[in-house]
């Protein structure tokens, strides 16, 4: 076993850029349906799914993408067993406080490309940035075997933070990250100054699920709750097949590049705030970390192993906990926090699932504003 830290660019080979060409020009798409709406209503359109894989193959550039990640200093290391990628962006401020920034899914690290420059600026609200990429999501893989969980994870990155040298940092993410943040501060609330999640107003679908059934909604706020539910309903399949039998689609997210790009556009599609205006570059610069890590596969085992893991996504714990609402709903905050025990929750109209990339202003001040008063 080794704690060393390398430094690390992306370099993809021009024989992938080649492959990937080949791949989406020799293409085949499903041919629409006479009669049928070219809506959303039965998933990704079959014309939505070819115009983007034609700006892929001939508009996007990836080596100007792969330049801009580059431009961030980043790195591996080896933490039971498994490749961890990280970004580490230190502020030249010598009171910043080290802060954990964990993705989720179906994202990666290059959410929070926008963020970072903002928040390592010198001042009295500077941070150390560390972002790593999952276990099985970009350019941590191979997988090194089964296992690896929100749980494992969670010790992963604490471990990541003491090797870099923080014996006491902050911590942030959503979706997964929410969870992987929220499991730190209950199992090492002695490192972890305090927690900062950010959701949206797709949470309260969880409701009666994963999360607790609110008690006395008013017939709108019932109403909201209903339909939120009847469209995770509808829209759930990706994680259904995901958390049973992610080996089955994983030969099609690792042999088809539109199939990757369908399966994930699809997702941004439907919890991206439709005010937010994620560029479909930004968006293929996601689906290309997918493609050419192999990793559609190895995320997809990943929600397999946490459905699996015997344990939930929430953990509870003493330490400071601030939350950040986009395209925000009233019934988040009756679902999550019913006594308003949370000192720090912001509501935001703008944004959504995906703030890091949608609303990178608001997130960074509330990221700030949060942790400012828990600063050493």
């Amino acid at each position: 076993m080794t704690n060393q830290i390398r430094p690390f660019r992306i370099r993809i080979p021009q024989a992938e850029l080649d492959d990937l060409h080949r791949r989406l020009t020799d293409a085949r798409f499903a041919d629409p349906v006479p009669g049928d709406e070219p809506d959303w209503s039965r998933g990704i359109p079959a014309a939505v799914v070819r115009e983007l894989a034609e700006h892929w193959r001939d508009g996007y550039d990836w080596r100007a993408q792969e330049a801009a990640l580059n431009a961030f200093p980043q790195f591996t290391t080896v933490i039971d067993g498994q490749p961890i990628h990280f970004l580490h962006v230190r502020s030249t401020d010598p009171g910043a406080v080290p802060l954990l920034l964990t993705h989720g899914y179906p994202s990666t690290f290059a959410e929070f490309l926008d963020v970072i420059g903002p928040l390592t600026e010198p001042g009295p609200d500077a941070f150390h940035v560390v972002v790593p990429s999952l276990p099985g999501f970009g350019f941590s893989t191979p997988l090194s075997g089964p296992g690896w969980e929100l749980a494992r994870t969670t010790d992963a990155f604490a471990e990541l933070m003491t090797r870099l040298g923080y014996d006491r940092f902050a911590a942030q993410g959503g979706d997964i990250g929410a969870g992987v943040t929220g499991r730190l501060a209950a199992l090492y609330p002695e490192r972890v100054l305090g927690t900062h999640v950010n959701s949206d107003r797709g949470t309260i679908a969880l409701a009666g699920e994963q999360l607790p059934m609110p008690e006395h909604l008013t017939v709108t706020e019932q109403a909201e709750l209903d339909a939120a539910r009847a469209a995770w309903k509808a829209g759930r399949g990706y994680l259904d097949l995901q958390s049973h039998t992610p080996e089955t689609i994983a030969a099609a997210l690792t042999d088809s590049p539109v199939g990757q790009l369908a399966w994930l556009a699809e997702k941004f599609e439907a919890w991206t705030n439709p005010g937010s205006g994620i560029s479909r570059d930004r968006l293929l610069t996601t689906v290309s970390l997918y493609w050419f890590t192999r990793s559609g596969a190895t995320a997809a085992r990943f929600l397999y192993e946490a459905a699996h893991a015997g344990h939930g996504w929430l953990a509870a714990s003493d330490v400071p906990v601030g939350w950040a609402v986009f395209n925000t709903s009233p019934v988040v905050r009756r679902i999550m926090d019913p006594d308003e025990k949370i000192e720090h929750w912001s509501d935001f109209a703008e944004g959504g699932h995906f703030a890091a990339m949608e609303a990178p202003e608001l997130l960074v001040a509330d990221i700030r504003a949060f942790f400012r008063k828990l600063r050493p």
